[in-house]
């Protein structure tokens, strides 16, 4: 049975929960991992005609039968792990399938300090962060000062881990941006409190997933994030602190490489982006105006309006090479419905030369502005199309000049929120 991952192929927010809830009602699927980010992530899913919303849970905990798992390369804040558990809970979902990993590291009261604090004092240059401490907890992983979920079994280590982070970020929060000091006392006191209830949830979970896949088990990865956003591979400092990518996955779940059976990329028919950054097909007229109304593009974890833009062919092909996608998962494209002619990006011009791949520089992305081809809409409602054949004959050929010039082939293409609202292209 495979291991499959679901990531997002542009700036996050393309339906990566509606592909992993597809993936996991169309096959048996055993295990759905979150291997990066925090609760600075959103996934909506529709069951039964509601909706759900899936921050730091992976979208799999919807799941009947699968076990939903946390995985080392989150970093978790424990608050908002209950908060999200208990709004389940009190709507009737099982969630006792959780497995959280014992090397995940842990967003304490400090991150969410120093996150909020330093992006109001870069002003105009602003990241664009959440403000949710996910920046600054990875920032005490790679300084080796971070806390790990393991860590609050044990007090005397907890504290010790807890003294040496506040040792560097008092001076910061004190010295620098003038703010009172975080007592040692109330973080660790705090951070214990979670410790009894966390306690059966957590588990080696490399070990658990690689002895999952030895039995011939279905893994799901399922991505947070999305490839534009990723800290090597994204528009860089305009991204998240983790590696959202293909690659990032391995790393994040302790799974090796090899055993990765399918990469599906999640692509909206055109193109959004929440926070600070270049974004070359951008619109700042009626039709990105409609594209937000008719989308619905308000960040689900965040609440804040999505910018919105056109298809573009070269982030998508860019998506493909450095992930290695074997496919693509199609959104949205009903939200295209009323448009006579769509635009696609498919090149770039900077400073009078065409580049058809990804600008090497960040300023030669800043600088990008979209090369256009123009397709013929279709002019009614297709959210009740089941098969590809049902779709309008320009739908049809706006989704096949889509696949040509991406890099892979579609699997699926989303015709509606609910999960029944789905065309397959191709059978997997």
């Amino acid at each position: 049975m495979p291991a499959i991952v679901v990531l997002g192929a542009q700036w996050g927010d393309e339906g990566k929960g509606k592909a992993t809830d597809l993936l996991a009602t169309s096959q048996p699927i055993d295990f759905v991992v979150r291997t990066s980010g925090g609760h600075n992530a959103g996934h909506t899913i529709v069951v039964n005609g509601e909706k759900y919303a899936t921050h730091l849970l992976p979208s799999g905990i919807l799941t009947p039968g699968a076990t939903s798992v946390i995985a080392n390369g989150v970093v978790v804040s424990p608050e908002a792990l209950f908060a999200e558990l208990d709004g389940l809970i009190a709507r009737g979902v099982d969630v006792a399938q959780l497995v959280v990993s014992a090397n995940a590291h842990v967003i304490a009261s400090y991150h969410v300090a120093i996150d909020k604090v330093s992006e109001r004092f870069l002003g105009k240059n602003q990241i664009g962060t959440t403000g949710r401490g996910i920046g600054p907890a990875y920032g005490d992983k790679v300084n080796r000062v971070g806390v790990r979920v393991a860590d609050l079994f044990d007090e005397g280590i907890l504290r010790q881990k807890v003294e040496a982070a506040l040792e560097v970020r008092n001076q910061v929060l004190a010295k620098i941006y003038n703010r009172r000091a975080v007592e040692v006392d109330a973080v660790v006191e705090e951070l214990l409190s979670y410790a009894d209830r966390l306690r059966p949830m957590v588990a080696d979970t490399s070990l658990l997933l690689n002895r999952a896949l030895d039995e011939g088990r279905t893994v799901l990865f399922e991505g947070a994030q999305a490839t534009m956003l990723d800290v090597d591979h994204g528009t860089y400092p305009f991204v998240t602190s983790s590696n959202p990518v293909a690659g990032g996955v391995c790393v994040g779940a302790g799974v090796g490489p090899t055993r990765i059976d399918r990469v599906i990329g999640v692509i909206k028919a055109y193109t959004t982006r929440v926070g600070s950054g270049p974004f070359p097909t951008e619109l700042f007229d009626e039709d990105g105006a409609n594209l937000q109304r008719i989308g619905g593009e308000i960040g689900v974890s965040t609440g804040r309006t999505r910018r919105c833009g056109w298809y573009d062919a070269v982030v998508a092909r860019y998506s493909a090479r450095v992930n290695g996608l074997t496919e693509f998962f199609l959104t949205k494209l009903d939200v295209l419905d009323t448009w006579e002619r769509i635009p696609v990006c498919v090149a770039y011009e900077v400073d009078g030369v065409r580049h058809d791949e990804m600008p090497m520089t960040q300023t030669e992305f800043h600088h990008a502005t979209p090369v256009y081809e123009y397709f013929e809409g279709w002019g009614e409602d297709i959210s009740g199309c089941r098969s590809f054949e049902e779709l309008p004959k320009n739908a049809q050929a706006y989704v096949q000049a889509l696949e040509e010039m991406s890099g892979a082939p579609f699997w699926a293409v989303g015709v509606g929120p609910g999960r029944e609202q789905t065309v397959v292209v191709r059978d997997r």
